[in-house]
C-alpha cells in the first residue's frame, strides 16, 4: 500500500505492524527450544505406549475365538495391529497438511482422497501375507495402485465432466500413496520380522540425527549446507547429527546383542531366531540412517519452500507441523528395512 504524501516515512517504518507483536530472533529461538524440550519428550513418551501395546498384542493367542476365523485361523494376532491403527491415524491427520501444499500450488484435490490413498498404500504393504507367493503379491499391489490412480480421476473430473486437474490430481493421489503410504509400510514389513523395539531404535536412531544437527549447528555452525533450501542448516550441524546417529547404534546394537533382542522372527514355527548385530557395522548404517534422514528432512523442505510455507503446519509447538516431524522418518524406512535384512542375512 502506498504511502500517503503527508506521512513522513520514518514514522510509517517505526509504526510496527497491528496485531504483530515485534520479536528478536534470540527469543524466538529460547521459545522454540522451549516447547521442543517438552513436546518432545511427550512424543516420545506416547510413542513407546504405542509399541509396548503393539509388543504385547501378537503375544495373544487367539485360538478357539471368534477372532482366529476373521484372521484367517491364525493362532495369534498379525504382529504390528497397534503400529498400523498408529500409522492410519497418522496419515489422516498428515493428509491434511499435503493437501495443503497441494492447494497452494493450485492442484485440485481432496483430502479425503490423499487420506485413503496413504492408509492403501500403508494397508496393502502390511496385509499381504507373508507367504504370498512373488507374482501373487505383484499382482495384489499393482491392483491396488490402479484403483488409487483412478478414483482421483472419476472424482474430479468424470463427475463433473471436466478435463482441466486430470494429470494434477491423478500425480498427487499416486504421491500421496508413495510418500505417506508406502513409506510408512516399510516399518510395518519390519515389523513383520522385528520386535517393535527394534522399530523403535531406528526412530531413535535418525532423530538423534536431528537433535544432534539442531545443538551442533546452533552452537558451531558456520557454513551454510543449502543457503536456497534450508539457510538454518550446516554442514558442522549435518557432521555433529550423522556422528551422534552413528553413537546412538552402535550403543542400541550392543545393548539389543545383550538382552537377546537382536534378530528376527520365523513364521513356521513361530519363535524367534537370535542373530547378533555386527558392532563394527553398527556406526556405519547408524551414520547412513542419520544422512539419509537429513535429506528426507531437505526434500520435505523443497516440497514446503515450492508452495511457499515454512513449516507444514503448526500443530506441534516447537515442530511445526505433523510432516516436519515425519520427513526424516519416512525417508530412511526402506534403508532401514535394507539394512535389516542384510543383517539377517549375514
Amino acid at each position: 500500500m502506498a504511502l500517503s504524501p503527508a506521512t513522513p516515512p520514518e514514522v510509517a517504518t517505526a509504526t510496527p505492524t497491528a496485531g504483530i507483536t515485534p520479536m528478536s530472533e534470540p527469543c524466538y529461538d529460547a521459545r522454540m527450544l522451549r516447547h521442543r524440550m517438552i513436546f518432545g519428550p511427550l512424543m516420545i513418551l506416547a510413542l513407546f505406549l504405542i509399541l509396548f501395546v503393539d509388543s504385547r498384542l501378537d503375544k495373544l493367542t487367539i485360538t478357539g475365538t471368534v477372532w482366529q476365523s476373521f484372521f484367517f485361523g491364525r493362532d495369534y494376532l498379525p504382529k504390528g495391529l497397534g503400529m498400523l491403527a498408529l500409522f492410519i491415524v497418522l496419515i489422516v491427520l498428515a493428509s491434511g497438511e499435503l493437501f495443503a501444499i497441494f492447494q497452494a500450488k493450485g492442484i485440485a484435490v481432496t483430502r479425503t482422497i490423499i487420506a485413503l490413498a496413504g492408509i492403501a498404500g500403508c494397508t496393502v504393504v502390511y496385509a499381504i501375507p507373508y507367504a504370498t507367493d512373488s507374482p501373487t503379491a505383484v499382482a495384489v499391489f499393482a491392483t491396488v495402485l490402479v484403483v488409487v490412480f483412478v478414483i482421483p480421476l472419476f472424482w474430479h473430473n468424470w463427475r463433473h465432466r471436466q478435463t482441466q486437474g486430470a494429470v494434477a490430481a491423478a500425480a498427487v493421489t499416486l504421491f500421496a500413496f508413495i510418500y505417506l503410504g508406502l513409506l510408512a509400510g516399510f516399518y510395518l514389513a519390519i515389523r513383520r520380522w522385528h520386535s517393535a523395539w527394534v522399530v523403535a531404535a531406528i526412530l531413535l536412531i535418525i532423530k538423534s540425527c536431528d537433535i544432534g544437527a539442531y545443538f551442533t549447528g546452533r552452537f558451531l555452525g558456520r557454513h551454510k549446507l543449502i543457503p536456497w533450501l534450508s539457510p538454518g542448516k550446516t554442514w558442522e550441524g549435518f557432521a555433529g547429527g550423522v556422528l551422534l546417529s552413528a553413537a546412538v547404534a552402535t550403543f542400541m546394537a550392543w545393548l539389543y546383542n545383550r538382552i537377546g533382542m537382536s534378530g528376527y522372527y520365523l513364521f513356521d514355527p513361530r519363535r524367534f531366531l537370535p542373530v547378533d548385530y555386527p558392532l563394527w557395522a553398527a556406526p556405519i548404517g547408524g551414520a547412513l540412517l542419520g544422512a539419509v534422514g537429513q535429506f528426507g528432512d531437505l526434500t520435505a523442505s523443497l516440497f514446503k519452500r515450492d508452495a511457499g510455507f515454512k513449516d507444514s503446519g503448526q500443530s506441534i509447538p516447537g515442530f511445526g507441523g505433523l510432516l516436519d516431524v515425519l520427513d526424516s522418518p519416512l525417508i530412511v524406512a526402506p534403508l532401514a528395512y535394507w539394512l535389516l535384512r542384510l543383517t539377517a542375512v549375514g
